[in-house]
């Protein structure tokens, strides 16, 4: 069985500073605690890499990259390749200082399900505060650190 994790989130920030924060390892060390790792291009393999470089937690391929305004990725566990999903980011602009991201994460196993939707939310929460504040969440306060 699958089902899809949908996402909306509105940030006042620019739809250049979000593609950033979802593709540069700098920035997505700062609000999710890990580095998001690839050259993202189309075909192009991803890593979702701890922040010391020790331990790969997802991978997968880059389906679709359009900056600033969509990436789609695969997404499994190093683990267990075999229980693959895929993330679409959508940026869309609001109006001057608004954007609009919309974040689908499909073909998820009742597994993955559980897993993403206990940690999206907690992840583009830190990742709205750290766009407009300059200040990330403790994503993972109160919870041991699970991938979104």
């Amino acid at each position: 069985m699958t089902n899809d994790f949908i996402y909306t989130t509105y940030i006042k920030t620019t739809p250049e500073k979000v593609w950033e924060a979802l593709t540069n390892p700098e920035f997505t060390h700062q609000y999710w605690g890990h580095n998001n790792i690839s050259d993202w291009k189309k075909g192009s393999e991803w890593k979702h890499v701890s922040a010391d470089g020790s331990d790969v937690k997802m991978v997968g391929k880059v389906l679709e990259s359009n900056p600033p305004k969509k990436l789609v990725i695969s997404w499994c566990s190093k683990a267990n390749p075999a229980d693959e999903s895929q993330v679409a980011f959508d940026i869309s602009t609001m109006d001057n200082d608004m954007i609009r991201l919309d974040v689908v994460h499909s073909n998820l196993s009742v597994e993955m399900g559980r897993g993403v939707s206990a940690g999206w939310p907690r992840v583009l929460s830190s990742m709205k505060s750290f766009l407009e504040t300059g200040k990330p969440l403790n994503t993972w306060a109160g919870q041991e650190s699970k991938c979104a």
